[in-house]
């Protein structure tokens, strides 16, 4: 009785171990779907410790719509980390809108970080991005703000390493930027604001990145400020305080030379007292040694008080001329 419990265990166990390493309703949904996968397949799977659900699954949706992945590449993405449903779900969104787009660069876009399912979404039906409001000033000074809406779809040849949605808008504001300085007057943005959209459209600004733009609109176009206006008195300002300070310098210079001057008049006027003051010494050194007399000290007295009559005469005459003139 032992020996039909011990082998009824054993045949439990390995019926366990069979089921496990082999789940038989996979498998035979897999050979229904016409999916070729082998019972050692299954067991390889569980023994590199991959669910067979994650590999089979997708598969069958794949061979179903189509399309015949192989099992080993599917099991090798799922042992890289990527999403192998969302890259099922890509190739066949892809094959049913005529994209191209084979498990490789699929299973790529994915490795990659990208949403590969998302990318081929956005192929079929294209987004539009909208930019923040932009400003520019045209050649007459006058500031323009600029709101546009890009729209855009995925080019699947240069999701992986291509450029995002960031440098589309960062491109795009350059590109506002350069056509709104270029014109002429601010008026002319105003009238045509779809010149905008041809010179930024022409650009080519979508080159290296994972995007293809299909079309710029500009949705809203605001006047702002007189920058012109505003830098003129800016620059004005500017001029007229370094007129100020070079007139205050020079007014400092002149300044200093006047004291310069009144110094030096002082000091001349110093050696015309201290001149002065020797004339009654040298006076009376020439009467103690003979060389002037009496007479002639009077004669220079009577010569000075004569000029000194002039003067005054003359100052005279010119005050009664000036009231005259008065």
């Amino acid at each position: 009785m032992s020996n039909y419990i011990v082998i009824a265990v054993l045949g439990f166990v390995v019926l366990w171990v069979f089921f496990y390493f082999v789940p038989v309703g996979l498998w035979i949904s897999a050979l229904a779907a016409g999916v070729p996968v082998g019972p050692m397949t299954l067991v390889g799977m569980r023994l590199r410790k991959v669910n067979p659900h994650k590999v089979i699954g997708p598969m069958i949706a794949a061979w179903k719509a189509g399309l015949q992945p192989s099992i080993t590449e599917i099991e090798a993405h799922v042992l890289a980390g990527g999403d192998v449903q969302r890259v099922v779900r890509a190739l066949i969104s892809a094959d049913k809108a005529e994209i191209e787009l084979n498990f490789q660069r699929a299973a790529a876009i994915d490795l990659a970080g990208r949403d590969v399912y998302g990318a081929v979404a956005m192929s079929v039906n294209p987004r539009v991005i909208e930019t923040p409001k932009i400003g520019a000033v045209a050649k007459n000074g006058i500031q323009l703000f600029a709101l546009a809406r890009v729209t855009v779809r995925a080019n699947i040849e240069r999701l992986v390493g291509g450029a995002t949605e960031e440098t589309i808008i960062a491109r795009v504001g350059e590109g506002i930027v350069s056509a709104i300085g270029s014109a002429t007057s601010h008026k002319e943005v105003l009238e045509n604001p779809d010149s905008i959209s041809k010179k930024v459209l022409a650009k080519g600004l979508d080159a290296g990145t994972a995007f293809e733009i299909l079309s710029i609109d500009i949705a809203d176009v605001d006047v702002g400020k007189n920058i012109g206006a505003q830098l003129q008195t800016d620059q004005a300002e500017a001029d007229l305080k370094v007129a100020r300070a070079k007139a205050e310098e020079r007014r400092a210079m002149a300044i200093a030379k006047e004291q310069e001057m009144s110094a030096l008049v002082q000091e001349r006027r110093a050696a015309v007292v201290e001149a002065e003051a020797e004339i009654p010494r040298a006076i009376a050194d020439s009467f103690r040694s003979g060389h002037l007399g009496i007479m002639d000290y009077y004669r220079m007295k009577n010569i000075q008080a004569d000029t000194q009559m002039r003067e005054g005469l003359s100052k005279g005459e010119k005050k009664k001329t000036e009231r005259e003139e008065e």
